[in-house]
C-alpha cells in the first residue's frame, strides 16, 4: 500500500511538473505581449505629446481640435482602420493637416490612444448610452456672459451666426457632447478650389485634397481629377468655414468653454 501511495505521489508531482512546462510558455507569451503593448502606448504617447496635442490635449480630451475620447471615429476603429487614414490623410476641410507617418507609428498612436479611452471609462463612465449621456452642466464649465460677449466680440461670430436666427434652439438640436464637436469642427459643405495647371488649363471644383504634396478637386459632373502639387500653377480655394478653422489658431481653453457655455444656453 504504501509503495502504491509513494507510486501515485511520483505520477500526481510529474503531472504538475509537465502542467507547469506547458502553462510556462503560454504565461511568458501573455507577459511578452502586454509587454510589447505597454511599449507601443508608451511610443504612441511621445509621438502624441509631440505632433498632437496642441490640439488634442495631452490627454486626448480635446483643446483647440475635438475630443478624441469621445470620437466615434476613434471608438469604432479596429486595428487603425478609421484613425489611421484621418491622421495620415488629414482632414483639409477642418485644419487638420496630414501627418506622413509609417504603419508602426500609426499603430502606435492608435495604442495610446485607444488606452486613453479605456482609462477614461474605468474613472468617469456613468449610466446609460455613452458618450452621449454626458450632462451639459458636466460639460458647460464656463461663464455665459463671457462666452456671449465673445460670440458678440473677440470671435466675430455675429458675422456670420444669429441666436435668434441659424443658432434658434441649437442646445435643443444636439447633444452636449455633438454640440462640443460642432463648435470646434461645425458640418458643412468642402471648400470650392479653383486650380491653375503650369499647363495653362484652369479648373474648378469641390476640393478634395490638398496636403502640400497633391491637390484633388471634384468637379461639377462628379469626375475625381488629382495632380501633384508641381504640376499645378495657382490654387484659390474659397472655403466657407475658414472663419472658424481660423479660430482654431486663437482660441484659448478659457475662449471655448464660454463660448460653448453661452451655445448652452439656446434652446
Amino acid at each position: 500500500m504504501k509503495k502504491l501511495s509513494l507510486m501515485l505521489l511520483v505520477i500526481f508531482a510529474a503531472a504538475l511538473v509537465v502542467r507547469a512546462q506547458d502553462d510556462a510558455p503560454q504565461g511568458a507569451a501573455a507577459a511578452s505581449q502586454k509587454q510589447a503593448q505597454a511599449e507601443a502606448v508608451e511610443r504612441g504617447r511621445k509621438q502624441f505629446v509631440g505632433t498632437c496635442a496642441a490640439c488634442h490635449g495631452e490627454d486626448a480630451t480635446g483643446g483647440r481640435g475635438p475630443d478624441l475620447i469621445r470620437s466615434s471615429i476613434a471608438r469604432h476603429d479596429k486595428g487603425g482602420d478609421l484613425l489611421g487614414p484621418v491622421i495620415t490623410g488629414g482632414r483639409p476641410d477642418r485644419g487638420m493637416p496630414n501627418f506622413p507617418f509609417n504603419d508602426s507609428q500609426v499603430g502606435d498612436l492608435v495604442a495610446f490612444i485607444k488606452a486613453q479611452i479605456a482609462l477614461f471609462d474605468l474613472h468617469t463612465r456613468t449610466p446609460g448610452a455613452y458618450p452621449n449621456d454626458i450632462p451639459a452642466e458636466r460639460l458647460a464649465s464656463g461663464s455665459v456672459e463671457a462666452g456671449k460677449a465673445y460670440f458678440y466680440g473677440a470671435g466675430g461670430c455675429a458675422k456670420c451666426h444669429s441666436p435668434t436666427g441659424d443658432l434658434a434652439g441649437v442646445a435643443g438640436k444636439y447633444t452636449p457632447v455633438d454640440l462640443q464637436t460642432r463648435l470646434l469642427y461645425p458640418a458643412g459643405k468642402l471648400p470650392n478650389a479653383t486650380v491653375k495647371l503650369t499647363s495653362g488649363e484652369t479648373l474648378t471644383g469641390v476640393l478634395q485634397l490638398n496636403d502640400g504634396s497633391y491637390v484633388a478637386i471634384k468637379d461639377k459632373d462628379g469626375w475625381y481629377h488629382s495632380w501633384p502639387r508641381g504640376a499645378v500653377k495657382d490654387l484659390k480655394v474659397e472655403d466657407p468655414l475658414a472663419a472658424h478653422v481660423e479660430l482654431l489658431h486663437k482660441y484659448t481653453n478659457a475662449d471655448m468653454h464660454n463660448l460653448f457655455t453661452y451655445l448652452v444656453t439656446l434652446k
